[in-house]
């Protein structure tokens, strides 16, 4: 749902000589410099009732109107009294640590039960910020830490922050192959060319980066970590799968199961049954929006993911080379 955002003001004169969209983002400062941007580019914005370029320099003293369209809080999205594992909380921000099979934002097929139903219960003030405060988001099957603001100022100061690739991001996965040694993907990701509900590299998709590093191998997988610059969706499941180690049990990007050779029954019986991507966000950092100061939270890896380490583990002491 958007509805139409109204602003007004005069450029300072101590603003003059910056880029437009550097001297906006400093008068109406609830609003991120990359929203700024879009609106400018989109027409939206008209300075002395002139549609300029991002880049045009200002003199100071111009006069600034904006009318856009803001995505906001769909009042069909219902509070709800479902449980959150909370791990920090402040006037700004709340932390928590996400499940796994809770969808983020409601959409087709799935109206209640959703994240944002549960923080509109537990803090409804988020009815008033964008996308009920939520700056990214994390898939249903993936579990981790999640970031989401309460205040205009805080949600422009992390969305800034993802925006310049500041923000702390670091998973941990379990995947298919045995990785030789750490590394980093730099490959384009963008809507798959056939499938559109799938995410692939492609050549006009957006930059992503993800950098990787080996934690334990084991006879047929390897656990590892992956730290973001950028958080395209499905990002580390399409470049784990691009550089043909794709996560353990991702239904969309997996492929064929692959076992241990000579794994036990159980051994089997544990991967075939692991259902979701073996993906946990599980490390998260920022400097805060009121503070300045660097914060960061980290949450162990959930029991299903550490079930299928230690049945690989013993699978690898059982069958030593």
């Amino acid at each position: 749902m958007s509805e139409l955002l109204k602003l007004d003001g005069i450029i300072s004169d101590e603003s003059a000589g910056l880029r437009l969209d550097q001297a906006l983002a400093q008068l109406f400062s609830d609003y991120s410099r990359g929203q700024i941007t879009k609106w400018i580019k989109a027409g939206d914005v008209r300075v002395n009732d002139k549609v300029l370029r991002p880049r045009d320099a200002v003199m100071g003293g111009e006069h600034v109107v904006i009318a856009a369209q803001i995505e906001v809080v769909d009042d069909t999205w219902v509070a709800e009294a479902i449980s959150l594992s909370i791990i920090y909380e402040d006037d700004d921000v709340i932390i928590l640590n996400k499940p796994a099979g809770m969808v983020v934002h409601p959409g087709a097929g799935n109206h209640d039960g959703t994240l944002v139903n549960a923080l509109l219960h537990h803090c409804p003030q988020l009815e008033a910020i964008p996308r009920a405060g939520i700056v990214h988001r994390i898939d249903k099957a993936t579990t981790g830490l999640l970031m989401i603001a309460k205040t205009l100022q805080a949600h422009n100061s992390l969305v800034t922050q993802l925006q310049e690739r500041t923000v702390l991001r670091e998973y941990q996965a379990i995947v298919m192959g045995v990785m030789t040694a750490g590394g980093t993907v730099d490959a384009p990701v963008g809507r798959h060319p056939i499938d559109r509900k799938k995410m692939a590299v492609t050549g006009n998709g957006k930059p992503a980066v993800t950098h990787y590093r080996v934690e334990q191998r084991y006879r047929a997988h390897t656990h590892i970590r992956c730290k973001l610059e950028t958080g395209r969706t499905h990002q580390i499941r399409v470049h784990m799968a691009h550089i043909r180690y794709p996560l353990l049990g991702d239904p969309a990007y997996g492929g064929r199961i692959r076992l241990p050779k000579g794994a036990s029954e159980a051994t089997k019986e544990a991967l075939q049954g692991f259902r979701r991507q073996a993906l946990h966000a599980g490390l998260l950092g920022f400097i805060h929006p009121t503070t300045g100061e660097e914060v960061s939270w980290r949450v162990d890896m959930p029991e299903d993911m550490q079930n299928i380490l230690a049945v690989l583990a013993k699978d690898q002491r059982q069958n030593p080379d």
